[in-house]
């Protein structure tokens, strides 16, 4: 992975930043079908740029020059994130327009026979048609802004069905590297949200018990991705010798899978910046579904990611979201911290249950293993 990817990155840290603060200014249904709506188009493009990049290192002034015109293009669409469903509609349009160009206009630049047989397959028009409606939905208002940002999204959901994919290089350990980073970043937004939402509160024990109850959760969500998966999703893409079949499973567990996921840590970073600061106290029920249910949605994308790639069970992933639902949503309504602490319980308890026990538990570890869910 080169640097200047990484550097592009940055606009993603502030991009899910933005989605945060909205979500957490506006913790309801519309508040957060929003933010889905405009993280699903978003994201969309952003793991398409690492689909270019896996086809073409920015290796030439030329290629840098257009990622960073991209990446203007990106940064114009967070910008544009806390107003997008008002007056700045028009530069979230604009910038996604310039991104959907750029990328289109890159794989060009790259050349070689299947990328030219899907740009001209479906994959140009289909992401101007796309681009298209977002800028237009951007200048319209009401309605029709989220109906043709909707359409923008199913469109760009359907496209790997109507272009064929399989002509593009897809390097498994940059594509599964590049994907796992965004992960990490947008786990460190909710780290971000602990400091925005303590400010103005005098600091006690009870909020730093109450942070470092939320780094545990964090670790471990972390865990569950970073404990193993990563590597052996890398391998299951480099086992699978067809290559639209390959294709199609990058697109099902590092496109479709991670939006969940992604999701799920928004919400949850949003949750945890409304109770920071009072953690002992009844959490509000939106900010107790924001906090069980961003962890929940996480697990169900993560346990999505695992079946499509068939990395193993996801019995783990069921447990621990019954007894998050079941259990911790109600306790948050009386104590946030508690509710917090239910979720690490959650996922210990599933662990062991997955495991078989503590003894294998015991026995990984001292082999050097750190297992999270069963791999078979």
């Amino acid at each position: 992975m080169s640097t200047l990817e990484l550097f592009f990155d940055l606009v993603f840290v502030f991009t899910v930043t933005q989605l945060t603060e909205l979500l957490a200014d506006h913790l309801d249904v519309r508040g957060a079908v929003r933010v889905l709506l405009m993280l699903g188009v978003i994201w969309w493009m952003y793991s398409a740029y690492a689909w270019l990049t896996n086809a073409m290192a920015p290796s030439s002034p030329l290629r840098r020059v257009l990622l960073l015109v991209g990446m203007g293009g990106f940064l114009g669409v967070a910008i544009a994130v806390p107003q997008a469903f008002g007056a700045a509609g028009w530069l979230f349009g604009l910038g996604y327009f310039v991104v959907n160009a750029i990328h289109t206009g890159a794989f060009a630049l790259a050349g070689g026979d299947g990328v030219m047989r899907a740009l001209r397959g479906g994959l140009a028009w289909l992401n101007l048609l796309s681009a298209t409606l977002v800028l237009v939905g951007g200048i319209l208002t009401g309605p029709w802004r989220y109906g043709l940002w909707a359409v923008a999204f199913a469109i760009q959901a359907a496209t790997p069905y109507l272009s064929p994919i399989e002509g593009f290089t897809l390097a498994p350990a940059h594509f599964v590297e590049r994907h796992g980073l965004v992960v990490i970043v947008a786990l460190g937004e909710s780290l971000i949200a602990v400091g925005i939402g303590i400010r103005g509160y005098e600091l006690t024990l009870g909020i730093v018990f109450a942070a470092v109850l939320v780094l545990t959760v964090l670790y471990y969500l972390y865990w569950v991705y970073f404990g193993g998966d990563d590597a052996r999703a890398e391998h299951a893409l480099e086992a699978t010798a067809d290559p639209r079949r390959r294709a199609l499973h990058a697109v099902h567990a590092f496109g479709f899978a991670h939006v969940p996921m992604l999701f799920g840590i928004v919400v949850f970073a949003a949750g945890v910046k409304k109770i920071i600061g009072h953690p002992f106290d009844g959490a509000k029920l939106s900010y107790a579904l924001a906090i069980t249910g961003g962890v929940v949605l996480y697990l169900i994308g993560h346990a999505v990611f695992r079946l499509v790639l068939r990395l193993g069970s996801i019995r783990h992933a069921v447990l621990a979201t019954v007894l998050i639902l079941a259990l911790g949503l109600p306790l948050g309504l009386l104590s946030a911290a508690a509710m917090l602490g239910l979720i690490i319980a959650a996922f210990v308890v599933s662990w062991f249950i997955d495991a078989g026990g503590i003894r294998p538990v015991l026995r990984a570890w001292r082999a050097g293993d750190t297992p999270v869910m069963h791999s078979s």
